[in-house]
């Protein structure tokens, strides 16, 4: 089972493991291409202007800003399924789980970031900072990962059932070319949108607990506060609509 999810602006500053290398990543062959984005993404937080940075940050005081300006490799990591602070992964509670859920967490989430590209849960990020969508260097991060790392997420994935938990943005990263499950989430007769992160949090959250090894076994499961109304198969997507109960 591989689930794909997306990271989230909000990040703790917490930094308990050594600086970032090649063995912090999954696809570590892949390490010289990643370390092509970084030291760019480097080099432009210490030598760009203030308003420069406050456009790629999304941040509009000085002193947040000046606080992201770091040199990235020098800085502290820790696992990215605790970096990130976002709706989804304060649903998730992932320091509330037993190590068995963690575990499952870790070696089989693969999220998704907007400077790193695609990594495991388990993976050690320091604290960075790059709204969702913003270019630096005039490079489309999102192109670049998806043209380099798409092959390595084939094999790593291709014997395993996919559940693509995703925001919609983060499909620009990589497009799963097998069979796989989404699911949508409706309120008052209305596809939800933002709310929707929560209870991508949630599920993946009892899918740990739980061990929901394949999909099959996901689809049949009694989600907490989620009635399952209608599944339906596009090309190679099964998408399953919940409404919220």
């Amino acid at each position: 089972m591989k689930i794909l999810f997306s990271p989230a602006e909000d990040k703790i500053s917490l930094s308990d493991l050594p600086p970032i290398n090649y063995k912090n990543f999954i696809f570590n062959e892949l390490y010289k291409k990643r370390f092509e984005i970084l030291k760019l993404y480097d080099n432009f937080v210490q030598n760009a202007a203030i308003t420069e940075l406050s456009r790629v940050f999304g941040l509009k005081k000085e002193t947040e800003i000046l606080h992201y300006k770091n040199e990235i490799f020098k800085l502290g990591t820790i696992k990215a399924i605790l970096r990130y602070n976002g709706v989804a992964y304060k649903a998730l509670q992932y320091r509330s789980l037993n190590k068995q859920a963690q575990n499952f967490i870790d070696k089989n989430v693969i999220i998704f970031s907007n400077l790193f590209g695609p990594i495991l849960a388990e993976n050690a990020i320091p604290n960075y900072k790059l709204k969702q969508g913003e270019k630096f260097c005039d490079i489309n991060i999102e192109n670049f990962y998806k043209q380099n790392f798409s092959e390595n997420i084939d094999k790593f994935i291709e014997n395993d059932d996919i559940l693509d938990l995703r925001a919609g943005f983060y499909n620009k990263f990589y497009d799963i070319k097998k069979e796989y499950l989404t699911m949508k989430f409706i309120k008052n007769g209305k596809v939800i949108s933002h709310f929707a992160k929560y209870f991508r949090g949630k599920i993946l959250k009892e899918i740990a607990q739980n061990q929901l090894d394949n999909n099959k076994k996901i689809i049949a499961f009694n989600f907490t506060d989620l009635k399952l109304i209608e599944i339906h198969k596009i090309q190679n997507r099964t998408e399953i609509l919940y409404k919220i109960i």
